[in-house]
């Protein structure tokens, strides 16, 4: 008999998998909190005997090495990954054992694309293929996007993960699981994963990779592709060289008085709670990035890498939760941090800065008025499918270079759901704008009776 288990980092959007008999399993793209993959281990009691890289990740930082390191187990990457450290290459048609007692082997498959090296793996139990981890290749639905890698290599890249989609199915029974690492909110995915599982013989059916020719899918697949996070730029590198070892620990305490020195030296302080809390009150300067949305993905877009954070938490186990998922892409220890509420962050005799929030129907009971501006900051394909009439366009990930192009007014400002808005109008009050946070669904802004184009 075998197992795989599933660990979920829903922050990033991705899947790390445990996978083995009753002695010994196998890690696949592990990420770098790695005490989660060792409890998943002993709660099966089983040992970590090899831990295998289906590719060089751009989207978060392994934990392979360090894994392998604490474990003894064998660390696997495919050979044509440039890495400065010891590791085992694999080669396609590689064959190692997992659980010779459970008869499981597991196959490397080339299934280049995603990189010029990606990696599948093939889980075979007594020759038969029941599982393949396709990591960054054929993904729920989709596949992984092109163009990490280098811009004049992403259309070649796009039929090689034609091609790799295609020997999947070729190759794999229909019957066989497929396990990604990403899809399930990354960027690395081209396109959105729909639903939580799939088989070989599903794809076939449904994954324009396997239905389409490839002038045509290569074409769609290009023409889809969405901005690339500023901070993958050193995911790779960091991955290359071999990740440090996490330290989560609790931060050094900063007090009101330090908040306000490290906001005056023009360090970044995060507030991590949520939008609706923060807007009521916060200490002025400071930026909202809630623990509960995709903190990891937006901080590090956003922040010039290598700026000092600061963190704000209203308690404990939501600033150690916000810790575990920023070392997964490299901001490795918060210069300070502070738990409680605006009254315990701002100084003797200031009080908390807020704005208010709204809904779309506000927005429409507002407009037409003199000074009213309508900021959307999101993203250019969500824009490309309806926006409302004379607003202007910055994604938020751009905001904070471009707020002089801003007009000036009243600023309301939306995204598709209220999530990045928040962020957005923190940036804005910080810089001393007038601001309005629209907390509400996009599909509620023609409903509202505004004007929406595009659509």
């Amino acid at each position: 008999m075998f197992f795989v288990d599933t660990i979920e980092v829903p922050g990033l959007g991705n899947r790390s998998y445990l996978a083995g008999g009753e002695r010994t399993a196998v890690v696949v793209d592990p990420p770098r909190d790695i005490d989660r993959m060792v409890e998943a281990a002993a709660r099966r009691g089983v040992r970590i005997s090899h831990v295998v890289e289906t590719h060089l990740h751009n989207d978060y930082v392994t934990g392979g090495p360090e894994l392998a390191r604490v474990t003894g187990a064998a660390y696997l990457v495919p050979a044509g990954a440039r890495v400065r450290f010891e590791r085992v290459p694999v080669h396609d048609g590689d064959r190692t054992d997992v659980d010779t007692g459970a008869g499981l082997v597991l196959r490397a498959l080339a299934t280049p694309g995603h990189t010029p090296h990606h990696t599948s793996y093939v889980l075979e139990e007594n020759g038969t293929a029941v599982a393949v981890f396709t990591g960054g290749s054929l993904l729920i639905g989709t596949v992984g996007r092109p163009d990490l890698v280098e811009p004049r290599l992403t259309e070649h890249l796009a039929r090689a993960q034609h091609a790799s989609a295609h020997r999947l199915a070729a190759e794999l029974p229909e019957e066989t699981a497929v396990l990604p690492t990403h899809g399930f909110g990354s960027f690395c995915s081209s396109t959105q994963a729909e639903g939580s599982g799939t088989t070989i013989g599903e794809e076939k059916a449904s994954n324009e990779a396997l239905t389409r020719d490839v002038d045509t899918f290569v074409a769609d697949l290009l023409a889809g592709l969405d901005d690339i996070p500023a901070y993958y730029t050193h995911m790779g590198p960091v991955n290359a060289t071999g990740p440090a070892p996490v330290d989560l620990t609790p931060p050094a305490v900063a007090d009101a008085e330090e908040i306000a020195a490290r906001l005056a030296a023009g360090e970044w302080v995060v507030d991590l709670r949520n939008r609706v809390a923060f807007a009521e009150g916060h200490v002025s300067g400071s930026f909202n990035f809630e623990a509960e949305g995709q903190l990891a993905t937006y901080l590090a877009w956003l922040i010039p890498w290598g700026k000092p954070v600061t963190l704000l938490a209203e308690s404990p186990d939501q600033l150690a939760a916000a810790q575990r998922e920023l070392v997964r892409v490299g901001i490795d220890r918060p210069a300070a941090a502070a738990t409680g509420g605006p009254a315990d962050w701002v100084r003797e005799g200031e009080e908390p800065a807020s704005f208010p929030r709204a809904t779309f129907a506000d927005l429409a009971d507002r407009r037409p008025a003199d000074g009213v501006v309508v900021l959307d900051v999101r993203r250019d394909a969500e824009r490309a499918g309806g926006y409302v009439e004379g607003s202007v366009h910055i994604p938020v990930h751009t905001l904070h270079r471009r707020l002089d192009e801003v007009p000036d007014g009243e600023v309301w400002v939306h995204c598709a759901g209220g999530m990045r808005a928040a962020i957005a109008a923190s940036l804005l009050d910080a810089a001393g704008r007038d601001v309005v946070a629209v907390d509400d669904s996009f599909d509620a802004a023609g409903r509202a009776g505004l004007a929406v184009r595009g659509v």
